[in-house]
């Protein structure tokens, strides 16, 4: 025979469950983000795989000698991995809502000291020559990341 036991009770209220547009969407936290930084058109921001055009003026070149100019090795050998940094681009060329993420050589969640991720966090910031990105003559607006490898405390390549 077969039992079954149910409880609901209608008095009890639903989470509200805030879905993104796309996974890798970064909508504004108050907390974190600048409120200055603003975007043209939230909804028809693109991601980064949409678009095969260079958005950095010099290219990854030019990013890679201003972090190696700027940047402040900090040796310690437990700090090994990758770091990413995800960003918006706006219509203007301007940089916003930044995000870290780091994991070990196994792909596993990892916190870095914070002299390394605050250090790479306000170089990423201070990149100021994104370029405003058209499509069919619209400006857009578009999301940009980069990753750092990491080799204790060494950059040892910057991606993509």
């Amino acid at each position: 025979g077969w039992c079954c036991i149910c409880s609901c009770t209608p008095t009890e209220k639903m989470e509200q469950t805030t879905y993104l547009r796309w996974i890798g969407d970064i909508p504004f936290d108050h907390k974190l983000d600048d409120p200055d930084f603003k975007v043209c058109d939230e909804e028809k921001a693109v991601q980064y795989f949409w678009f095969n055009e260079k958005t950095y003026r010099g290219e990854k070149g030019a990013i890679e000698d201003f972090f190696a100019q700027n940047y402040r090795p900090q040796k310690a050998k437990k700090e090994s991995g990758l770091l990413r940094v995800r960003f918006m681009v706006n219509c203007e060329g301007q940089s916003g809502r930044f995000r870290i993420l780091g994991m070990d050589e196994n792909y596993q969640p990892k916190e870095f000291d914070t002299s390394i991720t605050r250090q790479l966090l306000r170089l990423t910031k201070a990149l100021d020559q994104w370029k405003a990105l058209r499509y069919k003559e619209q400006p857009k607006d578009y999301y940009q990341y980069l990753i750092f490898k990491l080799e204790k405390g060494i950059i040892k390549e910057i991606l993509p």
